[in-house]
């Protein structure tokens, strides 16, 4: 007997709630707009960041996106002064994850 069967037994009137519908849900409360995103290498203390600007949504989304594209990249960073500061290069991949989103992408530099 497994853990979901003994779940199932302790609350037999629990029902599973969908955890893909949830995702979509997450996704889509993200505001897109028209104009770019602009995605910009810097390099700060002889290391490499990527920034990114120009959002015109609410604060809160984009502190969301920051935190993903944290999570997908595995790297650290920071949301400062309307903008999302990425450790390292990664250009080409938060432009990639975020023109599947939807997004505008606009790279600035090099």
């Amino acid at each position: 007997m497994d853990l979901q069967d003994q779940l199932k037994n302790l609350f037999p009137e629990h029902v599973e709630a969908d955890a893909s519908e949830e995702k979509i849900s997450k996704e889509k409360s993200i505001w897109l707009q028209d104009d770019p995103i602009i995605c910009k290498y810097e390099k700060r203390k002889g290391k490499p960041i990527t920034i990114l600007e120009g959002y015109t949504g609410a604060i809160e989304d984009f502190k969301k996106l920051a935190k993903e594209l944290k999570q997908k990249l595995s790297v650290g960073g920071s949301f400062k002064d309307d903008k999302i500061i990425i450790q390292g290069d990664y250009r080409d991949k938060i432009m990639q994850i975020l023109k599947d989103k939807g997004f505008n992408v606009k790279r600035v530099g090099g």
